[in-house]
C-alpha cells in the first residue's frame, strides 16, 4: 500500500501545527528524555507493565495493531502481550471500572523501547499508515521519542536511544532535553511509500515507566534510597532514576499529581510494574531495606511484591 507520509501528516496526526509545538507536546509528555540490550543488561531493569482497563478487546487490539505487539495469551478476563516470546504487557478487565483521576498518582506512560533507530522510523510509517492519532514528538538528546495515548488514556512512549557513548555526564548527571525531533532524518532510513512493520522487532521491550507521584522526596527516599536506583537528572517537578547508568528507568513527576494520596486500586491504569533483578544478593538488599522501611515485601515466586508511598505495586523478580 503506497503511503502519503510527509511532515505534514504526521503533524496532523499529531494535532500540532509545527515541529516546535509537537515538542511542547512531547515536553508535557515527558519532562526531558540503547537498543534494549543496553537498557536491558543493567542489574535493574522494567521488565512488564500491568495495566487495569474496562474494554479488555478495544486495548489489546490497539497495542497489538498500533505498537505491533504479539497476544501471547488470551482469555475473557485478560490479555498478555509481548515481542520476541516475551511479555511485556499484561491487561487486566475491569469493566466498569472508574477512569482513574489524571491528578492521582500512578501511570504517566509506558516506554517502549525500539532496539535501533531504523525501527523507530518503521515503526513510525506504520503509524501514519494506520492514522494512529500521536501526542508529540522530542529529540531528547539520550533518546528520540514518539508520544501517544492508548484508548482509555494511558500514556505510551515509542523511542529509541542513542548510543550510550553519546550521552554527556557531569557530575552523576545525564543531559536531556526536549528539542525538535528530526522527522526528516528518521523517515529517510526506511521506505515511506510503504510499510514493512507487520510486528514489534523481537528485541523490542519496556525501556522505561514513568509514574506520577504525591510527592518527589517521598518518592526518591522509597526508588533510590530504599529500591536501589541512582538518580540520573533532575528538574522542575520531575527527577529521573536509574541502574548501571542508563539515562533512565524510571521517571517520577509532580505536575499534575503534587499532593496525591493512596491510589483506588479499583480503578483503571497501572495495576502493577515488575523490575527484573540480575542478582540474588540485589535481592536480598532491597528485602531488607523494605522491611527495615517498614514498605510490604510479600513473598511472590522468584522475588517480593511491594509498593510506592502510593500504592503502586512493584514487583521485584530475581531473573
Amino acid at each position: 500500500m503506497t503511503i502519503d507520509l510527509t511532515r505534514r501528516t504526521l503533524l496532523h496526526l499529531a494535532g500540532a501545527s509545527s515541529l516546535s509545538a509537537a515538542a511542547v507536546a512531547a515536553a508535557q509528555a515527558e519532562g526531558t528524555g540503547g537498543g534494549p540490550t543496553f537498557a536491558n543488561r543493567t542489574p535493574m531493569r522494567i521488565g512488564m507493565v500491568t495495566l487495569r482497563v474496562r474494554d479488555l478487546d478495544l486495548v489489546a487490539n490497539y497495542y497489538r495493531d498500533a505498537i505491533g505487539l504479539t497476544v501471547m495469551q488470551r482469555s475473557a478476563t485478560s490479555a498478555r502481550l509481548g515481542s520476541g516470546g516475551v511479555v511485556l504487557l499484561d491487561l487486566e478487565r475491569r469493566e466498569g471500572a472508574a477512569r482513574e483521576a489524571r491528578n492521582a498518582a500512578g501511570l504517566y506512560h509506558t516506554a517502549f523501547l525500539m532496539p535501533t533507530r531504523k525501527d523507530l522510523a518503521r515503526w513510525l510509517v506504520h503509524a501514519a499508515k494506520n492514522k494512529v492519532p500521536l501526542s508529540g514528538f522530542a529529540d531528547h538528546l539520550v533518546s528520540e521519542s514518539v508520544y501517544l495515548d492508548d484508548p482509555e488514556g494511558n500514556g505510551i512512549e515509542v523511542y529509541a536511544d542513542r548510543a550510550p557513548e553519546l550521552w554527556k555526564w557531569e557530575a552523576g548527571s545525564v543531559a536531556m532535553a526536549t528539542d525538535q525531533l528530526d522527522i526528516d532524518g528518521l523517515l529517510a532510513l526506511t521506505d515511506t511509500r510503504t510499510t514493512n512493520y507487520a510486528r514489534a522487532p523481537d528485541d523490542l521491550r519496556i525501556g522505561h515507566i514513568h509514574l506520577r507521584v504525591g510527592d518527589l522526596e517521598q518518592a526518591d527516599r522509597f526508588y533510590a534510597g530504599t529500591i536501589g536506583f541512582a538518580p540520573t537528572r533532575k528538574r522542575s517537578g520531575a527527577a529521573f532514576l536509574s541502574s548501571g547508568r542508563y539515562h533512565h528507568h524510571l521517571g517520577l513527576n509532580v505536575w499534575q499529581s503534587a499532593g496525591a494520596g493512596p491510589r483506588d486500586d479499583t480503578a483503571t491504569g497501572l495495576a502493577w510494574f515488575s523490575l527484573e533483578v540480575a542478582a540474588q544478593e540485589i535481592l536480598q538488599a532491597q528485602t531488607l531495606r523494605l522491611r527495615q522501611a517498614g514498605a510490604p515485601a510479600a513473598a511472590i515466586a522468584n522475588g517480593i511484591e511491594t509498593a510506592d508511598p502510593w500504592g503502586t505495586k512493584l514487583r521485584l523478580i530475581k531473573v
